[in-house]
């Protein structure tokens, strides 16, 4: 009988955290990269970032404001990510429909340190095509829900975060999301 009231109030607790999550506009009192374009897709806005790249430069979500992106979130020391590096660049150096960026997180949950991953990705095969953000204090991942690595997010050309999926995805599922999203 406790166990169910248990189950019960986590189930209440997670239930009134995300719907307090899911409040318009409390994007960290960030603009929204969403304002004033017309709605076209389900879902929520996705939440704005600004980070690095690994040249130095500054990256905005909101810099791709009419484009459809694909935010891949990633780790040097998870072995499913760094199978699927290939696809991503791959991926990357096509010519389709939507902008593919990737998000690392350094010293988080176990990744390099900045330096020591920008050293590292110089010397792996098969990633001159791929865009890394650096998510530096994890905040962004922490604020987008990701829980794991690695995790799809498919953001509609409209600014709205149309799924996120935990787990690898390959090239063709990849294509065949964004095909259903405006």
């Amino acid at each position: 009988m406790k166990r169910s009231y248990l189950f019960a109030a986590v189930g209440l607790l997670l239930l009134f955290l995300s719907a307090c999550g899911a409040v318009p506009g409390a994007a960290g009192g960030q603009e929204s990269a969403t304002a004033g374009m017309e709605k076209m897709n389900r879902g929520e806005p996705a939440p704005d970032f600004e980070m690095t790249d690994l040249d130095g430069n500054t990256v905005k979500l909101s810099d791709f404001s009419g484009e459809k992106v694909y935010l891949k979130y990633w780790a040097s020391w998870c072995p499913v990510c760094l199978g699927g590096l290939e696809d991503i660049n791959t991926l990357s150096s096509e010519d389709n429909d939507f902008r593919v960026l990737t998000i690392v997180a350094p010293g988080q949950r176990g990744e390099k340190s900045m330096e020591n991953f920008k050293a590292w990705f110089a010397g792996v095969e098969h990633t001159e095509h791929i865009t890394v953000l650096f998510d530096t204090d994890g905040a962004y991942g922490t604020q987008a829900g990701v829980r794991g690595y690695p995790t799809s997010a498919y953001i509609g050309s409209d600014g709205i975060l149309v799924s996120q999926v935990p787990g690898h995805a390959d090239n063709d599922t990849i294509r065949a999301t964004f095909e259903a999203i405006s």
